[in-house]
């Protein structure tokens, strides 16, 4: 028996136990049997689904290598379909609609660090300590003169103060954005 013959024979028996049926005899496994457990019976569901992959790959059991991703980059021609809001957002939105721009199966992602910290060496952003003694960036009178504002939110680990970008600010850092992408390589090197 091949070793691929022996992985889909032991499926077989996982797949009956998941199913409630002795595999050894055919019959119903009783209900107040450990084996008809609800866990049991998804972990052994679970189990029959990876032995069936495997199957698949003709019994290959190591991970496929994913290819390497290409490092964010954002042509000009991307950076004109970015949808500028005219409210302000925080920075968590503003790379999500920069990263919506790049094919993120190819590209990695933008990290919004790379624009805060390149914003903080500008001098628009400066961190500070909250009561909880939680590190947080806020703008400076340079950012607030540059359209960043702060907004006290609520979440679900207490309050927070949220910097907010304008739509000039946003506009700003898309027209810059290749100086901040060479702060935060240096950075990564």
């Amino acid at each position: 028996m091949t070793e691929l013959e022996k992985i889909n024979y032991a499926k077989s028996y996982v797949e009956q136990l998941a199913n409630g049926v002795n595999p050894l005899t055919g019959a119903p496994i009783p209900d107040g049997d450990l084996l008809n457990n609800v866990r049991i019976s998804r972990c052994l569901f679970y189990a029959n689904d990876i032995l069936r992959q495997v199957v698949e790959k003709g019994g290959v059991t190591k991970p496929e290598k994913k290819s390497k991703k290409e490092p964010f980059s954002l042509g000009y021609e991307e950076r004109r379909k970015f949808e500028y809001s005219d409210t302000p957002i925080s920075i968590g939105e503003l790379v999500k609609r920069i990263n919506a721009l790049i094919d993120t199966e190819k590209m990695s992602k933008m990290h919004f660090r790379c624009i805060s910290d390149w914003l903080l060496e500008l001098g628009f952003l400066c961190s500070d300590v909250d009561a909880q003694g939680k590190r947080f960036r806020k703008p400076t009178a340079k950012g607030t003169d540059f359209g960043l504002t702060t907004v006290r939110r609520r979440g679900e680990n207490g309050d927070y103060i949220q910097t907010l970008y304008n739509r000039s600010a946003q506009q700003f850092i898309l027209d810059n954005l290749d100086a901040a992408l060479e702060l935060y390589n240096k950075r990564q090197d």
